[in-house]
């Protein structure tokens, strides 16, 4: 399973995204290879949101449509982040005082944690002090 945050979605989707040649080759391989992409609906809200302000609502409504066609089919798994999450999601967020770290961020790391997720699509180098590998 592979985690998939904000920046990389947000890079499919945006054409003036810097990083969105890369995240179009590094999906295409996932799904070549048939991994198992997992998201959380915090890091679809922050998607959304940044979408809607940043590229506009079309993009954003893309988006959405988008993500249910390939939770549909199975290839991304969306983690809801109940109570205990968000509780472990706290103290992690606790801990990193000089890491300019969000909530979302620290959701997503006990989310990899928890379920085992060692490799992460993302362009956010936070994941890799959490030890958890970033795809190139």
């Amino acid at each position: 399973m592979i985690f998939v945050d904000t920046g990389a979605w947000i890079a499919l989707v945006d054409r003036n995204d810097r990083h969105h040649e890369d995240a179009v080759a590094i999906y295409a391989r996932l799904k070549r290879q048939r991994e198992r992409l997992v998201t959380t609906d915090y890091v679809i809200d922050e998607t959304v949101t940044r979408l809607r302000y940043d590229v506009g609502h079309a993009a954003a409504v893309q988006f959405l449509d988008f993500l249910e066609r390939v939770e549909a089919t199975g290839v991304v798994i969306i983690i809801k982040i109940d109570g205990v999450l968000f509780e472990e999601a706290k103290k992690v967020f606790r801990q990193y005082d000089s890491a300019r770290l969000s909530l979302t961020d620290c959701t997503s790391f006990v989310v990899c944690r928890d379920y085992g997720i060692f490799e992460a699509f993302v362009f956010d180098r936070h994941f890799a002090m959490m030890g958890i590998t970033i795809l190139q």
